[in-house]
């Protein structure tokens, strides 16, 4: 007997051409019904989870687009689960078939699979019509661009799972030899299993080198005493450097250890570095699903710049991304405290929306169809720009609240309404059915 094939269809090819496949006709209008924008997000709707806050699906950058590209994907089990369904509401006499695992993408052929939760008709079809908007525009972008894309969205997944420990480190060197590190900083947050539950556990801290107390900054401004999130700690050069090693050998012991740096160069090299020796092997590159173990290195230089679309190797400072992602800063050049907000970041990112949607919710209409980079007003990058406010009239055009420029579907038909059928009795009555709901 051969092996069951499973794998993901795009979204829109089951939700636009499936119906147009079926012999029997009697059959159109219940499955036309049943994936109605409405009827999908139904709180009763037989895909979605049992305590379940919407709709899963699926995003996910395929291998077989070189630019990047994302889909909206559902997975075979959610289609055969479709199949079932109709058959034993008795919507269709006999069970649908169902489109062809030719037309599968399967697991192999994808870079990343984020799950994306949709409980509103009208979020789910501007997430479509976003993905395809921006498909477009990253055609022909920049190989780095979609490298940082797609890892964007591999940070979203994992973070998603809840899993390991995500560790974010910073260290402070003397601006005249930065072979002297004078201090360390670090914030995380983990999980710990209890009762089938995840507990978040988080910590905070910052060490400073006792022998290096006398040396001052001349370039950059020293912030060594204002730790914002607890008491900082003098150590000597010994108990700095085993502390961290100690850290490090720790929290990768409980797990998979993720790095996160803000631009991560210099601190990596530190870790490696004779003066700590506390990092020895690492990846940069992130697996497509959640692991189990090993350290990987995250830069929110680089997720930031995704979020923007920045295609160069120009990376924001900590300060400028924190701003523009509305984390307020004070006392940087800690530290313990970049250590903290550089977490902020991470987690302000991963935890969003997918990367486009998340894009455009955070700076609505700041790019435009040849230009997939965030434009930003000069106050929005200098704060030194808000104090002429009530000086420089400001941009109205900037300010009015436009409505939004919606774009047809391929049928011309955003809800696939069916006058010929009510399911709505079938779907209240949907969880009499004691099937698990597939993922």
């Amino acid at each position: 007997m051969p092996e069951a094939v499973t794998g993901y269809y795009r979204f829109t090819d089951i939700f636009f051409e499936w119906h147009k496949s079926l012999p029997d006709q009697e059959d159109v209008s219940p499955l036309k019904a049943l994936l109605a924008y409405p009827a999908l997000v139904h709180p009763d709707h037989p895909l979605r989870h049992e305590g379940g806050n919407g709709l899963e699906l699926h995003l996910g950058p395929s291998g077989t687009f070189e630019s990047g590209e994302m889909r909206l994907l559902v997975s075979s089990a959610q289609v055969e689960y479709i199949q079932y369904w109709l058959h034993a509401m008795q919507l269709t006499k006999s069970p649908i078939p169902i489109p062809s695992s030719a037309y599968l993408i399967q697991p192999s052929d994808l870079t990343n699979c984020s799950p994306s939760v949709y409980n509103d008709a009208t979020v789910l079809k501007k997430a479509i019509k976003t993905i395809d908007k921006n498909n477009k525009r990253i055609k022909g972008a920049p190989s780095l661009l979609t490298n940082r894309r797609i890892n964007f969205e591999k940070i979203r997944t994992i973070w998603a799972a809840k899993v390991g420990t995500w560790l974010a480190i910073d260290f402070e060197a003397w601006d005249r030899d930065h072979t002297i590190i004078t201090e360390y900083g670090w914030s995380l947050v983990r999980w710990e299993s209890k009762d089938d539950s995840k507990s978040e556990v988080t910590e905070d801290g910052h060490l400073i080198v006792t022998e290096y107390r006398g040396f001052h900054q001349t370039y950059v401004q020293e912030n060594r005493d204002h730790f914002n999130f607890g008491n900082s700690e003098d150590v000597d050069k010994h108990t700095f450097r085993q502390r961290i090693r100690d850290m490090i050998a720790r929290y990768r012991e409980k797990g998979p250890l993720f790095l996160v740096f803000h631009d991560n160069n210099q601190d990596v090299k530190y870790l490696r570095g004779d003066s700590i020796k506390a990092l020895t092997d690492f990846e940069y590159l992130l697996p497509d699903q959640p692991p189990e173990s090993g350290v990987y290195v995250i830069d929110t230089g680089d997720m930031f710049a995704a979020l923007e679309g920045e295609s160069s190797g120009n990376k924001r400072s900590l300060e400028r991304a924190c701003r523009h992602l509305q984390i307020p800063t004070e006392f940087l050049h800690n530290a313990g405290n970049d250590a903290h907000y550089t977490l902020a970041a991470m987690i302000s990112m991963a935890s969003g929306d997918t990367l486009d949607v998340q894009r455009d919710k955070r700076w609505p209409n700041r790019t435009s169809s040849i230009n997939t980079k965030v434009e930003f007003k000069p106050w929005e990058e200098d704060s030194d720009e808000d104090d002429l406010e009530g000086i420089v009239p400001a941009d109205r055009s900037t300010m009015q609240i436009s409505g939004e420029q919606t774009m047809p579907d391929p049928e011309g038909n955003d809800d696939l309404p069916d006058e010929d059928i009510d399911i709505s009795g079938a779907l209240q009555n949907g969880g009499l059915i004691p099937v698990p709901v597939p993922a």
